[in-house]
């Protein structure tokens, strides 16, 4: 038996040799084309999502379709690392689902700049502190993310890729066990979204909203009897014992974060075009704002009214924030942007970018 496992051990370091220099012909590939482009981005969303679907669609026993995109994704980061540094602000501290997120959409060889609210993750893109943001815009169970809305009918930034992480909560300590907590740190969205569980096994203990995840494990890792709600990361990151695993109520519970920047993807044939608009204040205005998508055979995956915070010039007044299917350029798509605007008093388009997932 070890004569067999020790071939098959030499065919592997025979092949781990040849994937080595595949991926060094890669590198020097994307360096010659980095060299070429200048000072063009050299994250392009259009073009990663192309290269990770085709390697999908090759997925297969024993490499499914994810584990393949896992691998590759990292080979893409490495890779447009040569061309250009990167750096992503997200909602900080180190931990969050949003770091996560920033993770499983550029993999790891990026600057990943943590801000401490959503503002500012907006603000650091806006300066140029970063080139990129990413921002949670909904959850599945606890619908969207207000201030990310709001934020988005006035910034310069454009949607430029989104992402759609799995959350599964977690509970965690410094050590003990759950019945001993007296006090449980989390988001509020995260309490939300483990009520049920947190209802049937910690009545009693305190419910304390902090700013992020995150945040409420540095806080429980520094206090005897305090307990977190937050993804394994932090629990690894502030050296925290997990307690109980999955708690959240709902078992697909996801959090979908917009990627923000000054790129305008091609289109890739699966994409998602984002927009905000307002309608006149008269009966029937938003029927007639939505006639033009159906006119033109669009699907509308997504609307969600929000109060005018930004442009608000009477009491009542809402925008509505739109996802279609299909790229602003594809001619079904422009056909009805075109009437919509002619319509609406107020539209702005927020991005076209590949689809999530497709």
């Amino acid at each position: 038996m070890s004569g067999d496992i020790d071939k098959l051990r030499t065919e592997i370091d025979a092949l781990d040799a040849e994937l080595v220099e595949l991926l060094q012909r890669r590198a020097r590939l994307a360096q010659r084309i980095g060299a070429l482009k200048g000072d063009a981005p050299a994250y392009r969303p259009d073009r990663e999502a192309e290269i990770l679907r085709r390697v999908a669609a090759q997925g297969r026993d024993p490499l499914p379709a994810a584990a393949l995109t896992s691998v590759f994704r990292e080979v893409i980061s490495a890779c447009r690392g040569l061309e250009q540094p990167i750096r992503v602000s997200y909602l900080g501290p180190q931990g969050t689902f949003s770091e996560q997120a920033v993770r499983r959409h550029f993999g790891g060889a990026v600057d990943a700049l943590a801000a401490a609210g959503i503002d500012d993750v907006f603000r650091r893109c806006e300066s140029g502190d970063a080139q990129f943001a990413v921002v949670p815009v909904e959850n599945s169970t606890e619908g969207a993310v207000g201030r990310s809305l709001d934020l988005l009918l006035v910034t310069p930034l454009r949607i430029c890729g989104e992402v759609e992480l799995r959350v599964q909560q977690n509970l965690m300590a410094k050590s003990g066990d759950a019945a001993g907590l007296k006090r449980v740190y989390s988001h509020a969205q995260s309490f939300a979204q483990c009520s049920i569980w947190l209802n049937q096994n910690l009545p009693r203990a305190e419910r304390v909203p902090v700013a992020s995840n995150a945040e409420a494990a540095e806080r429980a890792s520094r206090e005897a009897g305090a307990g977190a709600i937050a993804g394994e990361a932090a629990a690894e990151r502030y050296g925290l014992q997990l307690l109980a695993r999955a708690i959240e109520d709902d078992p697909n519970n996801t959090t979908r974060f917009l990627v923000l920047g000054a790129l305008d993807p091609a289109a890739t044939g699966r994409d998602r075009t984002s927009l905000v608009m307002s309608a006149e204040n008269k009966p029937g205005a938003v029927h007639a704002l939505l006639t033009p998508l159906a006119e033109n055979g669009v699907s509308m995956t997504r609307i969600e009214s929000r109060p005018a915070r930004a442009m608000r010039s009477a009491l009542w007044e809402y925008v509505f924030y739109i996802d279609l299917e299909g790229h602003q350029k594809d001619a079904r798509v422009a056909a009805a942007l075109e009437a919509l605007r002619r319509k609406a008093p107020f539209l702005k388009v927020l991005g076209s970018y590949p689809a999530a997932g497709a």
